[in-house]
């Protein structure tokens, strides 16, 4: 069973995480379906589309986008699977829909983890614009080719802050 374009995928565990576990007893966090926060962004591969190669394969573990598992109420108030489900707990998934698979990127996203101020001596103004960047490696060439043509303009730090904002709003670096 393949689609022609797109990823067939199941939720690793459940659709919606809102269960956490408090000691031996379980607490529900979330009732309703209309938060996207609790809705499961871990997922399974179980075919992959037929018409081009990936890198990722059945049975890789993926993190994908919140509304590929959600469910809606629609306008007269009836519950339904969002447009991407297709049968049996099997959701149809763009390949531009996925971020991650097995802890590495996907296509060209980048992520961004803030750095946090352990230390009294650094400035927290230095380090409020300092990350640690994961992302495939032809986008880190694309990150030193851009600091390093415009290092005579602009300090680092802020040539930093506006490639990482351009990054995660355009996916292209101009």
């Amino acid at each position: 069973m393949n689609s022609i374009y797109h990823f067939i995928i199941k939720p690793l565990d459940k659709r919606y995480e809102n269960i956490k576990s408090v000691g031996d007893k379980e607490l529900i966090i979330n009732s309703s379906i209309e938060n996207h926060i609790f809705v499961s962004k871990k997922a399974v591969v179980v075919s992959t589309p037929a018409a081009y190669k990936t890198k990722i394969k059945a049975g890789d573990e993926v993190y994908i986008h919140h509304n590929i598992l959600r469910r809606y109420y629609d306008v007269r108030g009836v519950e339904k699977n969002s447009g991407t489900f297709f049968k049996d707990n099997l959701y149809f998934c763009a390949p531009e829909q996925i971020y991650m698979y097995n802890t590495k990127s996907h296509l060209d996203y980048c992520f961004i983890k803030p750095i946090k101020n352990q230390s009294f001596l650094v400035a927290a103004a230095f380090l409020s614009l300092s990350a640690v960047i994961s992302s495939p490696e032809s986008t880190i060439a694309s990150f030193a080719t851009l600091i390093s043509s415009s290092t005579a303009t602009c300090p680092a730090r802020i040539i930093f802050f506006f490639v990482s904002f351009i990054f995660i709003f355009n996916y292209n670096i101009i």
